[in-house]
């Protein structure tokens, strides 16, 4: 049977939402694995306790895309043995010792990225662990990678998140989905947590026409891409962007922009074969034109 434009449309974002087993065993056999290596090397009797494990990101949001591969999370460590006094002028020692306990141990390899350290899985896909000591009020220091620290309040950010999703009636975070599969069919160019922010400013209200949806994201977008930090820590979520990433981003947005009218009104004439061509080239090659 041919599908339609909108049932195209929602067989592809089935396609690359998380499946049950992704949420339910997955990414809990992921998170259990950093903190069971991360209690064992730094136990309480450790001079630097792990404290505790927090799932992050897209896959804490729902906002996760498959193939699934990279799944990010807090790592949380106590200063009751003033593990702080240590680290607190040499963030780089302190990273570089949680990458030296997951040495040899069932990784192909570790490497630190900047603020978090990387650990690549045998059975394919890998885990962020970004090490943090908590300040208080669900803010964390974050090793800046350059030997200093910053400030982060993820776990606030994701509230917000949460907040925004239910307001808009628990559509945002399956428009991030489609909007992280465009993201990833067009270089990249947004940060996953700028997206997310972005989208959830853009809406006001948002129903369940998501094809409507992605055009008007498309053409909202541009001004909103200088959001803050949710958590109010990070500033402007845009500071990444070069001159040239910021103007390669517009004309990315312009582009998508042009394309769903014309997918709209394509559909609008009931020439869906041309419409699915569209979101074809908007969301990428899995999206079904059949």
């Amino acid at each position: 049977m041919t599908r339609t434009t909108a049932q195209a449309l929602a067989q592809f974002l089935g396609d690359v939402s998380a499946t049950d087993y992704h949420k339910n065993t997955l990414i809990p056999a992921r998170k259990s694995s950093v903190d069971e290596k991360l209690l064992e090397k730094f136990p309480s009797t450790s001079d630097m306790p792990f404290w505790k494990g927090i799932l992050m990101g897209s896959a804490s949001k729902s906002t996760i895309i498959r193939p699934i591969d990279d799944v990010d999370f807090l790592a949380v460590f106590s200063n009751e043995n003033k593990a702080w006094d240590k680290y607190a002028y040499d963030s780089k020692s302190f990273i570089y010792r949680i990458r030296d306990a997951y040495n040899g141990i069932s990784v192909q390899q570790v490497g630190t990225r900047g603020q978090a350290v990387r650990v690549f899985y045998k059975n394919g896909g890998h885990v962020d662990v970004a090490p943090v000591f908590h300040i208080g009020n669900d803010v964390y220091n974050l090793p800046n990678g350059s030997g200093g620290w910053i400030s982060t309040a993820p776990t606030i950010a994701n509230r917000w998140f949460a907040e925004r999703n239910s307001k808009l009636g628990y559509h945002l975070a399956p428009m991030v989905r489609l909007l992280e599969s465009w993201n990833r069919a067009h270089s990249k160019r947004m940060r996953s947590f700028h997206l997310e922010t972005v989208t959830g400013h853009v809406f006001s209200s948002l129903g369940g026409n998501y094809r409507d949806a992605l055009h008007k994201f498309f053409l909202w977008a541009p001004n909103y891409l200088d959001v803050f930090d949710p958590g109010s820590q990070g500033g402007s979520l845009s500071s990444y962007l070069t001159w040239d990433g910021r103007q390669g981003l517009l004309t990315a947005l312009a582009s998508a922009e042009n394309r769903s009218q014309l997918a709209l009104d394509a559909e609008a004439r009931g020439d869906h074969a041309e419409a699915k061509r569209l979101w074809r080239i908007i969301l990428g090659n899995d999206f079904p034109v059949s």
